[in-house]
């Protein structure tokens, strides 16, 4: 899933929303209502409709109509998506993005909520279930795929870190001393961590490979063994207590431990067309009948 597109779409149906919203509205209102006036101008209730419907209408209806095929399909086939395959999405989001905390400064940059995204995620394994019946992988493509990927499925070397971040090295080297002296490291970081990211769910970052935190954090969480915590660490942003929770050593990709992944990437990468082709056949099974696009297919002619 990548934000930038879910940010693109999610624009372009809040501004279908308005749009609707504002028709239904509309119609539902007296006839001639001024909604703006001026010296010799008055513009009615009825004048914005039409514009509205004329500029917007029919892209609104047509993913209206999109949204309403899919809901029914949806409910027809009894789709479930569990709360365990919501949290895998999310946590391969987190390892994307390189830990928690950079996911939610990508959620935030795009003004997204942690419900805004799980309804994204439940809506993407929804419409991915009802599609994958229509798309074939074959053997040829996963191994095309392997050939020109093999660098980029391979693993690179990882840390999963916990942090507790706060402004001064006096705080810092006293929490150090609780957390030697057997305090819980995470209900510390709830209490002390300034960084509203990773503070809530006990400092925890996840994996990060290198070139994802800035270098003096890097350097010591790749440089401690697992299950060792640092000495405060400076950084801009303030003093760190690095808990480093695993770490995976680099790894060269192989066919057989890549093949799931690669079937997951062709069948994301071809979920568009899968459904295009599929929404075409469930129009014409719905037998879906626009009446908007018709009444304009006739002021054209």
């Amino acid at each position: 899933m990548n934000f930038n597109s879910i940010g693109k779409r999610a624009t372009k149906l809040t501004i279908l929303a308005i749009c609707v919203l504002l028709v239904v509205s509309l119609t539902a209102c007296g006839d001639k209502e001024i909604v703006a006036k001026g010296e010799n101008i008055n513009i009615t209730k009825d004048d914005l409709y039409d514009l509205l419907v004329e500029q917007y209408g029919e892209e609104a209806l047509n993913s209206l109509i999109g949204e309403k095929i899919v809901e029914a399909e949806i409910e027809k086939q009894k789709i479930k998506v569990t709360d365990e395959e919501i949290e895998k999405q999310l946590n391969d989001m987190k390892e994307h993005y390189g830990g928690e905390e950079a996911l939610n400064e990508a959620m935030a940059y795009y003004g997204y909520t942690m419900d805004d995204l799980k309804k994204n995620i439940t809506i993407n394994i929804q419409m991915k279930k009802v599609l994958e019946p229509y798309i074939k992988i074959t053997d040829e493509e996963v191994q095309a795929y392997f050939n020109e990927n093999k660098d980029a499925l391979g693993q690179k070397e990882q840390v999963k870190a916990s942090h507790i971040l706060v402004e001064s090295k006096e705080l810092a080297d006293e929490i150090k001393e609780k957390i030697v002296a057997g305090e819980d490291f995470a209900t510390l970081a709830k209490e002390h961590s300034t960084d509203g990211g990773s503070k809530e769910s006990g400092g925890e970052l996840g994996y990060f490979p290198r070139g994802k935190m800035v270098k003096e954090f890097e350097e010591a969480a790749f440089s401690l063994e697992k299950g060792a915590i640092s000495e405060p660490i400076k950084t801009t942003r303030g003093y760190h207590i690095i808990k480093v929770e695993d770490k995976k050593q680099a790894k060269e990709a192989t066919l057989k431990d890549s093949e799931d992944i690669i079937r997951e990437a062709l069948i994301e990468k071809k979920i568009p067309a899968a459904y295009e082709e599929w929404y075409q056949k469930k129009y014409e099974e719905y037998k879906i009948e626009n009446l908007l696009q018709k009444e304009n297919a006739k002021k054209e002619a």
